[in-house]
């Protein structure tokens, strides 16, 4: 028997199946009670809508502290059309793509060195330890003076807060891996590349998927921070700019749009990770 097929037995895997699980598509009859979910969670959104448009009706604060709903989706629209709110948030979103792949990357191959070497995991994990206790604010002054204000400092921090959900999801995930799986890979001598992506990559990526979904909310808050204390464009920055001016409807757009592209963030990676999860194998 081949090393594949010995491992194709250990994974579970039927001759002639997907080695991914195919997306199931929720039928009809569950259709009503997601709609009905749904609904209720627009309840809480539309009450804080209704007390806002009262608020303003009787003017219990001043319009340029709280201008009304529909002035507000005014300047939504505007900056919209003309383009301002497209160009700042793909400054942001560009900010974040790189970030994810810098600090993903690094965080994956400490995960991975940890998680499949005993030396490397004494090596690394008393500093990763401590690394992991420090919050991204903690590391922006020793940016600064290493990378100064300009778009490296950004890439830089935001990079920072990515590595560790990485690092410690992999890790985890390579713990968690079945034993009976990583003794397949001592038996046929497999080397490190060999039980990295036959074995462990396969068996860890459930868990890896949910260390992508939470460093990739975490790059996003990051950059918000980030381009709070210094940028000269992105959303963070459009948000502090209209602050200065007073401008409280161009700072609850930019607010929206933040949470707006958070929330799409989470849906979509949390939907890939529940997709994933069912793959995980059982038992050890």
């Amino acid at each position: 028997m081949s090393t594949t097929q010995s491992l194709d037995k250990a994974l579970v895997i039927e001759p002639g199946a997907s080695l991914f699980p195919r997306i199931s598509i929720p039928s009809l009859g569950d259709l009503p009670a997601r709609f009905g979910r749904i609904g209720l969670g627009i309840v809480f959104p539309l009450l804080l809508l209704y007390l806002w448009q009262i608020a303003t009706e009787r003017v219990w604060l001043p319009p340029q502290l709280l201008p009304e709903p529909a002035f507000v989706w005014e300047t939504l629209v505007d900056m919209v059309t003309s383009g301002e709110l497209a160009g700042h948030l793909a400054v942001s979103l560009q900010r974040v793509a790189w970030s994810v792949l810098i600090g993903g990357s690094i965080g994956l191959a400490i995960g991975f060195a940890m998680g499949l070497s005993k030396t490397a995991r004494a090596y690394l994990y008393p500093s990763f330890s401590l690394f992991s206790q420090f919050p991204v604010i903690a590391w922006s002054p020793l940016m600064i003076i290493f990378f100064g204000i300009d778009e490296a400092l950004k890439i830089s921090t935001i990079t920072v807060a990515v590595i560790v959900p990485f690092a410690v999801a992999t890790y985890k995930g390579i713990e968690n891996v079945p034993v009976k799986l990583m003794e397949v890979g001592r038996i046929y001598q497999f080397n490190f590349a060999q039980t990295l992506w036959r074995i462990a990559l396969p068996a860890a990526l459930p868990a890896i998927l949910g260390g992508v979904r939470q460093g990739c909310m975490q790059a996003w808050l990051a950059m918000v921070f980030v381009e709070l204390m210094a940028s000269s464009e992105g959303i963070g920055y459009l948000l502090v700019y209209a602050r200065n001016l007073m401008q409280l409807d161009v700072v609850m757009v930019c607010m929206a749009t933040i949470g707006f592209v958070g929330l799409v963030f989470d849906f979509a990676l949390g939907f890939v990770e529940r997709h994933f999860s069912r793959w995980a194998p059982k038992g050890r």
